[in-house]
């Protein structure tokens, strides 16, 4: 695996996120609340759940390369699935640009080998399974990528113009 595909999800889910939350901060404490017909019933519960996978995953990553760069205070909070995670819109911007950057310093101390590396995981089930970090890796910028769809969905719905899709930054040269 090619750690420059990594850095590459990286800096889109950054910068998807840095989008979305610029349409976020603009809508009422009751669109981010608003049930909608779904198993996650409002954008604050997306954003919950979004928030909560990255946080996990990269905390079982950060463990098993040992990070250099990513401290042990961040991740004491306990989190647990399904639970809405802040207190308002305010609170969730703050601290889902805090954990993109965390993200990207994980993704910067990382080598080829680390991604090759086979990590054990012991899912909600109990059952064990064995991949590549890279595997993993993917799977949760995969996961945010899904569930950003549908805080797109719920955002068409409030009325608000919005667009994820596009993974590279316009405006960037070629490097």
């Amino acid at each position: 695996m090619e750690k420059s595909i990594f850095e590459a999800f990286a800096k889109y889910n950054k910068m998807t996120n840095d989008q979305m939350d610029n349409i976020i901060k603009d809508i009422s404490e009751e669109e981010w609340n608003r049930k909608f017909s779904s198993y996650w019933k409002s954008i604050h519960e997306l954003c919950s759940h979004i928030f909560f996978g990255n946080y996990t995953w990269l905390n079982k990553f950060r463990l098993f390369v040992n990070s250099k760069y990513l401290s042990n205070e961040y991740f004491k909070k306990e989190f647990n699935w399904g639970e809405l995670l802040f207190k308002n819109k305010d609170e969730y911007l703050v601290l889902r640009k805090e954990l993109d950057d965390k993200i990207i310093v994980f993704i910067n101390e990382i080598t080829n080998d680390d991604l090759e590396r086979i990590m054990v995981w012991i899912d909600w089930e109990g059952k064990e399974i064995k991949k590549k970090l890279g595997i993993y890796v993917m799977h949760m910028f995969n996961h945010a990528t899904h569930h950003r769809a549908q805080v797109s969905l719920y955002l068409d719905m409030l009325g608000k113009i919005n667009d994820f899709s596009i993974f590279f930054n316009r405006d960037e040269e070629i490097e």
